[in-house]
């Protein structure tokens, strides 16, 4: 009898690390972006298509997005590739949003470190810089599954377009 209880116990220490890793996220909006995008649309006036992962990392803290453009640079490498992490602050009651890529740098200075609170099925997130804030709503329609990305800067008080695109499901 022991025995059993023994290697019960033990099987119950090993499955709480996966079920752990099966738990949703602190949001079901944030979980119905993970999975495998493809993103079309204008970005800064050119038409564009990319390849968007979305997963839940580090213990379903941290929603990640790995944003590579199919079109190439002069060295055959993506154009444009990004990383992005979304978080739910639950002090706070809002979203943050760090986003990392292939501009230029700039990502870690604090300037990338956006906050949203949600809307519906819409997160408004807005990065504040001294060059001007930009603004970037993520849109889900539940009818079709998508989700719509819309970015501005924000020029003088007024939102320039710089990207319309939408992503659907691969």
């Amino acid at each position: 009898m022991k025995a059993t209880f023994t290697i019960l116990a033990l099987l119950a220490m090993v499955s709480l690390p996966a079920l752990a890793q099966q738990v949703a996220g602190p949001d079901p909006l944030l979980d119905r972006m993970t999975g495998h995008w493809v993103l079309q649309g204008m970005i800064a006036g050119r038409e564009t298509t990319h390849d968007v992962e979305v997963e839940w990392v580090l213990g379903h803290e941290y929603l990640r997005l790995h944003e590579i453009s199919r079109e190439k640079n002069a060295q055959g490498r993506a154009s444009y590739e990004a990383i992005v992490f979304i978080e739910w602050d639950e002090t706070a009651g809002e979203y943050r949003c760090q986003w990392l890529d292939s501009t230029g740098g700039g990502g870690l200075s604090g300037q990338a470190i956006a906050h949203g609170k949600r809307d519906g099925d819409q997160i408004p997130f807005l990065f504040k810089s001294k060059d001007g804030d930009f603004h970037t709503t993520f849109a889900y329609d539940k009818s079709n599954d998508t989700w719509r990305w819309i970015m501005d800067n924000e020029d003088g008080g007024k939102l320039v377009p710089f990207a319309r695109v939408k992503l659907t499901r691969k």
